[in-house]
């Protein structure tokens, strides 16, 4: 078949920080790589599985690269062929996918020759996903300096994660730090069925998010400290987040205890996980305190147990982390009040958050 009238055969990673984005990304690594990080919406389509990457590459060392590729070869046609026939029959022809392997290689060009000659437009990662982790990085220390960030501080339970919500459901732009992480920043934070993504994974995520924002308009993020469970925000992000002006949450005790109980339902009815996690502040607490926390849990006054570890240990932790890293916000920040936790308290609030970051101006 004719690829005359075929795009170019490749493209440079620095095209992926522009718009539009290609109608598919095909990672043609094996399993294991496209599990670690991949570019943002990938679909894992390997040429070599893990087992089958391992034996071409032990051929190669044992054998030689004429015997890997022969062997190599005859597996990558057999699974290309067999991605061609489960999930792409039904593609039509304009049909235009990027296909990237580790660095450009043998597996992504195998891939876009089959796609090729089929007769879509099919282009190869320059550099493969070794180069888009390039940009990535580069991007992540640009990036966050070109927006105007809002940031929303607040106790432990005062609802900043559900107000970001609810300006996003308003058209505003939201970076929600704690849902790309899959954690929600505490030592309780870690999610029931939702396990945090690799260092790589979520600095992908977080520069996909911040490529689609408009530079001229706000964009609302939480405060939060350089670590979210395992981890660590870039810099140049925090940098900026620190010097933006801070929007400060308030709620009433029993706004804060309805809020945290809905949020963290799952460990109230799995008290044995709720124990062991609360293991981890025993350097920070004496046994009598964990004592008197787990007591209120087993007699199943979770409002009381609430109440006890707001004002123990997560109110004290926050002001100290405020004082640290938010100086503005202590010194006299904006303020406003959530005065319910169902959803027209949250828009109430989001409202009046969005007009005064509008006096403020982008």
């Amino acid at each position: 078949m004719s690829s005359r009238s075929l795009p170019s055969l490749s493209v440079p990673a620095t095209s992926l920080g522009n718009a539009p984005w290609p109608d598919t990304v095909i990672d043609a690594r094996s399993p294991a790589e496209h599990a670690e990080d991949r570019v943002p919406g990938a679909i894992s389509c390997p040429v070599l599985d893990d087992a089958e990457r391992a034996r071409v590459g032990t051929l190669h060392k044992q054998a030689g690269p004429f015997e890997a590729r022969r062997i190599g070869g005859a597996l990558a046609a057999r699974n290309i062929a067999r991605h061609v026939e489960t999930r792409f029959g039904d593609q039509p022809r304009a049909w235009s996918p990027l296909v990237y392997c580790w660095r450009g290689g043998q597996r992504s060009r195998a891939f876009v020759h089959v796609l090729r000659e089929i007769g879509w437009r099919a282009v190869q990662l320059e550099g493969g996903y070794r180069e888009f982790r390039r940009l990535v990085i580069d991007a992540l220390t640009r990036l966050p300096q070109g927006l105007s960030f809002r940031v929303l501080s607040g106790r432990t339970g005062s609802g900043k994660s559900r107000l970001l919500g609810a300006l996003e459901h308003e058209g505003h732009q939201v970076l929600d730090l704690e849902a790309l992480a899959a954690h929600r920043g505490s030592v309780l934070g870690t999610l029931p069925d939702a396990p945090q993504p690799s260092q790589k994974g979520f600095e992908s995520a977080l520069w996909h998010r911040l490529r689609g924002f408009d530079p001229q308009r706000p964009v609302f993020v939480e405060a939060e400290s350089r670590r979210i469970g395992a981890l660590h925000l870039p810099d140049a992000l925090i940098e900026c987040m620190r010097a933006a002006p801070v929007f400060t949450l308030e709620a009433d005790l029993p706004v804060r205890t309805a809020l945290l109980l809905d949020e963290y339902r799952h460990l109230v009815d799995d008290p044995p996980r709720l124990f062991a996690q609360l293991e981890c502040l025993r350097h920070l607490h004496s046994r009598e305190t964990l004592a008197g926390w787990r007591a209120l849990a087993e007699a199943d006054d979770w409002a009381r147990f609430v109440a006890v570890l707001l004002e123990q240990h997560y109110d004290p932790a926050y002001d100290r982390s405020m004082f640290r890293n938010y100086a503005s916000a202590v010194s006299g920040g904006r303020v406003v009040r959530l005065d319910g936790s169902d959803e027209a308290a949250l828009r109430e609030a989001a409202r009046r958050i969005a007009a005064l970051a509008s006096e403020i101006g982008a």
